[in-house]
């Protein structure tokens, strides 16, 4: 069983971080969720450090079976399938 956490820019995931005590991995989603949480951040007219900074949170502490890597590994690809809703839902039709 491992404990996993996502690192949201807003609801925009960037990093998944799982840890069963002993080992903790991170695994750093795609480069797409990087250029959108940009692409949004310009949007909103975010361009000072602080401001954009303040965006990011951790998601709720969740447990899962498997080891860190399994786990990580597994949470990181259901996000990067479900891309297109967040793009979606982050960054609607101007």
């Amino acid at each position: 069983m491992a404990t996993y956490q996502i690192l949201y820019w807003q609801s925009i995931p960037s990093i998944v971080e799982a840890s069963d005590g002993t080992d903790t991995v991170k695994v750093q989603l795609s480069e797409r969720f990087q250029i959108l949480i940009d692409a949004v951040a310009m949007r909103l007219g975010l361009s000072g450090t602080d401001e954009y900074l303040d965006q990011w949170a951790h998601g709720d502490d969740l447990e899962r079976p498997g080891s860190p890597r399994e786990v990580a590994h597994a949470v990181a690809a259901e996000l990067e399938s479900r891309f297109a809703e967040f793009r979606d839902r982050s960054l609607p039709p101007a």
